[in-house]
């Protein structure tokens, strides 16, 4: 193989060639593919309807699924736990890095290309140094319809995203800004945050237990079930309210 005189190994031709040699076709669309599944519910109605429910119910859904890695690390708080929030998924990466060039025209990009209803989920790749979001960032995305955020790092300017009451998990506070201390890779690209795929798109939870990802191909199938599974709930709630004893609930089908 020759070697340029940069000390790079070969082009992108080669890169295709060492895949094909390594059969690495259902890989890289296992992990790189992105498919906006048509939904069948309306997509205002069907954010509208999980916000009716809660992230427990839907992680209850997604076992039966066989999904059991669908909720985000633990680690992730909520700024403002008595809301409830759904959005679909724009993906952020990014890194520390202390390169500043063209780091805020990208951003600008960024934020003109989320769509309204976008639920931004940022992966920093474990920065612990500096923010990713502030009190500018949320007043630009919502007045662009951007329904909530989940940074896997550091947020700052704390008082003004509370005036602003838009609901942002995240892992750190920090008075850092992101200039010169980390860098945008890319965006809408599946990303993996702890043992969860991303992907642009998937219907993203959170409520005061955490953040959860239902990917976007079952959304609706998801959704019936955990509203059916509240109707269940609720019966259960009563019987017990009633003082039933628990085998005469759970011979009518009712869990604990």
């Amino acid at each position: 193989m020759t070697i340029p005189a940069n000390g790079a190994h070969s082009d992108a031709g080669a890169l295709q060639r060492e895949a094909a040699l390594m059969n690495l076709d259902k890989l890289i669309a296992a992990r790189e593919s992105v498919e906006m599944a048509p939904l069948s519910i309306e997509p205002a109605e069907l954010l509208a309807r999980y916000e009716a429910l809660y992230s427990g119910a839907v992680s209850d859904v997604l076992r039966e699924f066989c999904l059991l890695d669908q909720t985000l690390p633990n680690h992730l708080v909520p700024l403002r736990p008595e809301k409830t929030v759904a959005g679909f998924a724009f993906t952020v990466k990014s890194a520390p890095n202390t390169r500043i060039t063209g780091e805020l025209t990208f951003r600008t990009q960024m934020l003109e290309d989320m769509p309204r209803d976008s639920f931004v989920v940022w992966d920093t790749s474990n920065d612990a140094d500096s923010t990713a979001w502030g009190g500018v960032m949320t007043a630009t995305v919502m007045a662009r319809g951007i329904r909530a955020a989940v940074i896997d790092g550091g947020i700052r300017d704390t008082n003004q995203i509370l005036e602003k009451e838009f609901p942002v998990f995240y892992k750190y506070r920090s008075p850092n800004g992101s200039l010169g201390r980390c860098l945008i890779s890319h965006y809408q690209q599946p990303i993996k945050l702890g043992s969860t795929f991303v992907r642009p798109g998937d219907v993203v939870l959170g409520d005061i237990d955490g953040v959860i990802v239902v990917p976007r191909a079952i959304a609706v199938e998801v959704l019936l079930r955990a509203e059916e599974i509240l109707r269940n709930e609720k019966a259960i709630f009563g019987w017990v309210a009633d003082g039933q004893t628990l085998d005469e609930i759970t011979a009518k089908g009712g869990y604990f």
